[in-house]
């Protein structure tokens, strides 16, 4: 019953990692983080993980893909991490792919499955591609494989979900409520009817077809459609002619998928993508690789000139990059011919392939490192442009695990690179460049120090490098496996709050949506230790004096948001359940108690002031928090000092809400007075903006009283006032978030615009800070590209 020390290879190498380690004065500590997920059906496909630019999680089943959406909640005091979990359902018909018409393909497999030659036969009846309905087989469910487009591709500026099921139906769908998938387009079908059409001939000048009758073709025609993996290439430019012979800008974005018979279908898309009709090519790649296992982009760019191609892994071992020809796409470059990064014929197959951007310190330029698990060893390239022209440095980094590589991920803002194999063993890879080429350090990370015993199915890292997400199993125990398989996805620190702290406060990004995974960590540091360190207080404090950036403003209020909600107290009941206790009698009504109907009316805007900052739901005021979480002090003094707390907190809050809402109306009324000559009908209360900010006399911005200066002098004592939709009354501006008629009618104002939302729908951002209007067509495009901002509060996009 005795743990046996490990023997061989494995011990030398964990060893040898350990003194590596050492010797480099870096140690990561893996810390889990709450919760763990269960899935309700088990991983399927090959790595099953991926982690959105957007911090979505996609984790393909059996059944389904399960999303897994983190969200920096600042209305929550819990200090688990706040999850948002939806699914993608696999489609309940079985993917039949086109390769001739319905009657005569119907006769064919009929021929194939009753041929007397067994190797006709048996091959039809096997082949899962044939036959994705199974017959005597077990059918094909679930999903292979899928991949997230970058930040900025749907309707709402968010990540695309491409997904592959096992039966090799390729499509693409849009979250576009938040709590319903929508399928955009099958791609497989629409390619299906594109080989159709042109005779299954890649180009006129192939030779025609044979017989579908005859089993080869039948293969080949299945095999030319059949995806094995598809990528995403980054957002580019591309130029559209309108009708009047102008050209602009139109960002687009490319899909590439890899088939079977090794060719490359690339999909241009022009954004935002809404389905069909966004589709604006495809062309067709061969890539000459037999066996393809494998697909990533090469995308680099040197002296403002940008390179592409596609980086294709066979299951017999090379791996080479193909040229991509991109027409109409503005500054991208390709190479005039394929170049092979490994050619050897070694039988390892290429499961994964990460392309990582970085910057070289000894030859002062970018250059990339490609990196591709093969079997139990890691492939590495480096790709370097010079004079002399494509520089390609390659090696191995062996001894990393026992068994094969099952999963890889990186993290692309460092190169960090991170495997696991099946028994819940990751090694940390950290490039390191020397004057030649470079060299990996690493370290290994035992997840059974973290979780327990535990089997391994996929990692995947988040965008800013803050978690390590992991499928897991139960493991052996006492030397038995476990009867039953509980599938869930779990969660590793791999930064400390103090490197979060400092990456969010030099962040090039500056935008705090983007950076979730980080925010995340101060959160949870913040409510365990119930105040904001000092040395993050002074940083910020300096930040924001020396910079005009308004990042770090709501980057303060966060903070601040957080502290408020880790001095509240839980809700004693959940606060879903109903309630069945009498109803409580008002004050006013009780026996002995004369107050007025001014002095309810004041308590209750007193009482809402109070829970508007992160009570939502919650139903917490600060007296009852007060007394509860001081329950054990003393009753004198021992309540005072934490409702004064919470009401200095709440008067940091509002100050700095006030500040980024001037500086927003200050960039609102920027663009009237650049897009309008008059501002009449541009659905901007202009006047109530410039009255609002003149308002206090404390407030003395010379930026913007020269703005509202030059626009009273446009507007010529204009005043173009907003009326009530109900009873034709002047809406004044005195509130930022709402406006009140003379008769009582409320309407809440759009936080992008200023204007009164004055019809029932309206849009949201992500953490509910604030409401928006939808765009009307008579609006102006200036307006529109307003209304397509995030949240000036905590920069999350809205819906």
């Amino acid at each position: 019953g005795r743990e046996e020390p490990p023997l061989g290879l494995e011990a030398v190498v964990e060893e040898a990692a350990a003194a590596a380690a050492a010797s480099a004065g870096f140690r990561l500590t893996a810390v889990r983080r709450e919760p763990a997920v269960r899935l309700q059906h088990g991983a399927s496909g090959l790595e099953p993980l991926a982690w959105s630019e957007d911090h979505r999680v996609s984790v393909s089943t059996a059944r389904s893909i399960a999303v897994l959406e983190q969200l920096s909640d600042v209305h929550s005091g819990g200090q688990d991490m706040v999850i948002h979990r939806t699914a993608v359902p696999a489609p309940a018909a079985a993917c039949m792919l086109k390769v001739g018409p319905k009657k005569e393909v119907a006769e064919c497999k009929e021929k194939f499955a009753s041929s007397v030659d067994p190797t006709v036969s048996q091959t039809f009846m096997l082949d899962r591609v044939f036959n994705p309905e199974g017959k005597s087989l077990t059918p094909m469910r679930g999903f292979k494989y899928s991949s997230w487009s970058p930040l900025g591709c749907d309707a709402n500026g968010r990540c695309l979900l491409a997904a592959l099921t096992m039966d090799n139906r390729l499509s693409i769908h849009a979250n576009l409520n938040r709590l319903q998938w929508v399928q955009l387009v099958d791609l497989t079908e629409l390619y299906g009817k594109r080989l159709l059409e042109a005779g299954y001939r890649l180009c006129k000048a192939d030779t025609p077809c044979g017989e579908l009758g005859d089993f080869p073709e039948f293969q080949r025609r299945h095999s030319m459609q059949a995806p094995v993996r598809m990528e995403w290439s980054g957002i580019c430019t591309t130029q559209q002619v309108k009708h009047n012979n102008e050209c602009r800008d139109v960002g687009s974005v490319l899909l590439a998928v890899l088939f079977e018979n090794g060719n490359i279908a690339v999909w241009q898309f022009q954004l935002p993508f809404l389905g069909k009709e966004s589709i604006t090519s495809c062309n067709t790649i061969e890539s000459g690789i037999s066996s393809p296992s494998v697909l990533s982009w090469w995308e680099y760019e040197h002296n403002n000139r940008k390179m592409s191609g596609l980086i294709v892994g066979s299951a017999y071992g090379p791996v080479k990059i193909i040229p991509v020809n991109l027409k109409a796409v503005k500054g991208y470059f390709t190479l005039r011919q394929p170049v092979v990064l490994w050619q050897e014929m070694d039988q390892l197959p290429v499961h994964s392939i990460k392309c990582i951007p970085l910057y070289h310190p000894y030859q002062k330029c970018s250059c990339s490192l490609v990196v591709a698990a093969r079997g139990p060893y890691v492939f590495w390239c480096l790709l370097l442009i010079s004079k002399a022209g494509l520089n390609v440095h390659n090696s191995h980094v062996t001894g990393l695990h026992s068994l094969p590589i099952v999963s890889m991920t990186a993290d692309k803002q460092n190169g960090t690179v991170y495997t696991c194999s099946s028994d819940g063993k990751v090694r940390q890879l950290i490039p390191i460049f020397t004057d030649v080429a470079l060299k990996f350090e690493h370290q290994l990370i035992k997840l059974s120090e973290v979780f327990g015993c535990v089997r391994t199915h996929g990692i995947a890292v988040s965008p800013c490098g803050a978690y390590l997400a992991v499928i897991t199993t139960e493991g052996m125990a006492n030397g038995l496996h476990p009867v039953n398989k509980n599938y869930q996805v779990q969660f590793v620190t791999l930064k400390t709050f103090e490197e979060a702290a400092a990456q969010l406060l030099e962040s090039s990004v500056q935008n705090l949506f983007r950076q979730v995974d980080l925010t995340d960590l101060v959160r949870w540091k913040i409510l365990k230790d119930k105040h904001i360190p000092q040395f993050l207080q002074e940083a910020l404090d300096k930040k924001i004096e020396s910079c005009g950036s308004t990042y770090f403003w709501r980057f303060k209020l966060f903070l601040l948001r957080i502290l408020y909600q880790s001095m509240q107290k839980a809700p004693s009941e959940v606060t879903w359940r109903p309630s069945h206790e009498d109803a409580k009698i008002l004050i006013s009504d009780s026996p002995g108690m004369g107050s007025t109907e001014d002095d309810q009316e004041e308590g209750t805007s007193k009482q809402a002031s109070k829970q508007s900052l992160g009570d939502t739901g919650k139903g917490v005021d600060i007296d009852d928090t007060a007394e509860d979480s001081l329950h054990q002090s003393s009753d004198s003094g021992g309540r005072e000092p934490m409702v004064e707390k919470l009401l200095e907190i709440q008067a940091q809050i509002e100050a700095v809400e006030m500040h980024l809402t001037r500086e927003h109306m200050k960039r609102v009324l920027g663009e009237v007075y650049l897009h309008t000559w008059i501002t009449e009908n541009t659905s901007i209360p202009t006047r109530g903006v410039c009255d609002f900010l003149m308002s206090d006399d404390g407030y003395d911005d010379r930026t913007a009283r020269v703005l509202i200066g030059h626009i009273l002098k446009k507007m010529n004592k204009q005043t173009f006032p907003e009326h009530c939709s109900l009873c034709k009354e002047i809406l004044p501006f005195t509130d930022r978030k709402q406006a009140v008629c003379s008769n009582g009618h409320i309407w809440l104002r759009c936080f992008l615009t200023y204007q009164s939302c004055q019809s029932l729908v309206y849009r949201r951002c992500l953490l509910h800070d604030s409401i928006a209007r939808h765009p009307t067509p008579e609006d102006p495009e200036w307006i529109k590209r307003l209304l397509q901002g995030p949240c000036t509060f905590c920069d999350s996009p809205v819906f």
